[in-house]
């Protein structure tokens, strides 16, 4: 039995293969239309000052957010990495990642940024 013929015929057409990616895209752009303009129109007309605190914690979470997409790589292959070399380098490198995100959450809270009056 030859697979070769069987592996051609399941290739996809170059132009049904970006498909998935113009979609994606087209979603994201009719999502974001649609929500500028629906705040232009059923928002309310403000001109006052915003407080920029919110916008703040929102960046602080977002920065806590990817520090924990980082750790499911690491700790997929912490395991191995042990094994294989022995040494600690690994952890080493984690824990320094992690002193610097806390030394930016200390920083922010000597700040006040979690302050909420």
């Amino acid at each position: 039995m030859n697979i070769i013929p069987l592996l051609a015929s399941l290739e996809a057409e170059p132009q049904t293969t970006w498909a998935p990616v113009l979609l994606l895209i087209v979603i994201a752009i009719g999502f974001a239309v649609t929500n500028v303009a629906a705040s232009i129109i059923i928002g309310p007309g403000r001109t006052g000052k915003f407080n920029v605190r919110f916008y703040i914690v929102a960046m602080i979470f977002l920065v806590f957010d990817v520090e924990i997409v980082f750790f499911y790589p690491w700790a997929t292959i912490f395991p191995d990495a042990i094994a294989k070399t022995g040494s600690g380098l690994l952890l080493i490198e984690i824990i320094l990642f992690v002193l610097i995100l806390l030394l930016a959450y200390v920083y922010a809270w000597g700040k006040g940024v979690f302050q909420w009056d």
